[in-house]
């Protein structure tokens, strides 16, 4: 490896904190092994993960006068082996990294090797260069409604938290148009009824557009049911999702915020 120039501090915190996150970091153990197995001294065990982290490659750095004990760990922590049954750890390691890294002109690719890029010098460049999920629901037209729950400091956190917020933005959306209060099935069943409908996606005259009526509201109840009730409950290292599932899901909340861009109001209930 060609030498590195020495990272500054607070590039180095940064990277530490990602790698050695308390949620989503490595653990102590892994920790010490890849340490040991780049020969490096781990001096302070006990210490919270991140320290520890920082403190082995910050000393490393200044013995040696070069940067690359910070490349050399990375590589071997996002190796993709490590990540087969976790590969939503690997986006959310990767994306955090990809923003630290980006201050010093580095970042990482799928393989999980660290490569040369354009240095960043500031957190909106350096995060928007992270958001790939952003970039890509961008590229295919995605509603707006959708993208504002993507920005790119939410998909640090994890997609699990901006699909979360999708779905719960979408019940807002619903609460707004039809100035009902309620949420979820209940919202749903009565704001898109056939019978007596509030919101209407259509004019209700054919079997066709009854149709599409009902479909639209039984889509929705699965949504909150399927998507957003186990997420709103379920801690996000029990109920993984991976940035596939997240454009799939982002996908179809677009599609239902164009029908409510021209759904029209067809009467109001009291709440």
């Amino acid at each position: 490896m060609a030498r590195i120039p020495c990272f500054d501090v607070a590039q180095l915190q940064a990277a530490c904190k990602v790698l050695a996150d308390t949620t989503n970091g490595l653990s102590g153990g892994e920790i010490g092994h890849i340490l040991a197995d780049m020969g490096l001294v781990d001096p302070d065990v006990g210490l919270t993960k991140w320290k520890r982290l920082f403190n082995a490659l910050a000393q490393a750095q200044n013995k040696s006068q070069v940067g690359n004990h910070l490349i050399m760990f990375v590589n071997r922590a996002m190796a993709p082996a490590r990540y087969i049954s976790t590969p939503e750890l690997f986006e959310w390691r990767r994306d955090g990294l990809n923003v630290s890294l980006a201050f010093a002109g580095y970042s990482v690719r799928d393989d999980g090797k660290v490569v040369h890029a354009t240095r960043e010098t500031t957190l909106s460049g350096a995060l928007a260069r992270a958001s790939q999920l952003h970039s890509l629901l961008e590229s295919r037209g995605t509603h707006s409604e959708v993208l504002k729950y993507c920005r790119a400091e939410l998909l640090q956190e994890n997609y699990f938290h901006a699909v979360l917020e999708a779905v719960k933005g979408m019940a807002e959306r619903i609460r707004q148009l039809s100035g009902q209060g309620m949420d979820g099935a209940e919202l749903v069943n009565l704001v898109f009824s056939t019978k007596a409908p509030i919101l209407a996606f259509n004019s209700l005259e054919t079997e066709t557009e009854i149709s599409e009526q009902k479909g639209i509201a039984h889509l929705l109840v699965g949504v909150f049911g399927a998507i957003r009730n186990p997420t709103a409950h379920a801690p996000k290292v029990m109920w993984a999702m991976p940035e596939q599932d997240a454009a799939d899901v982002f996908a179809l909340l677009s599609f239902v915020h164009r029908k409510l861009d021209n759904a029209t109001k067809v009467q109001s209930h009291e709440t």
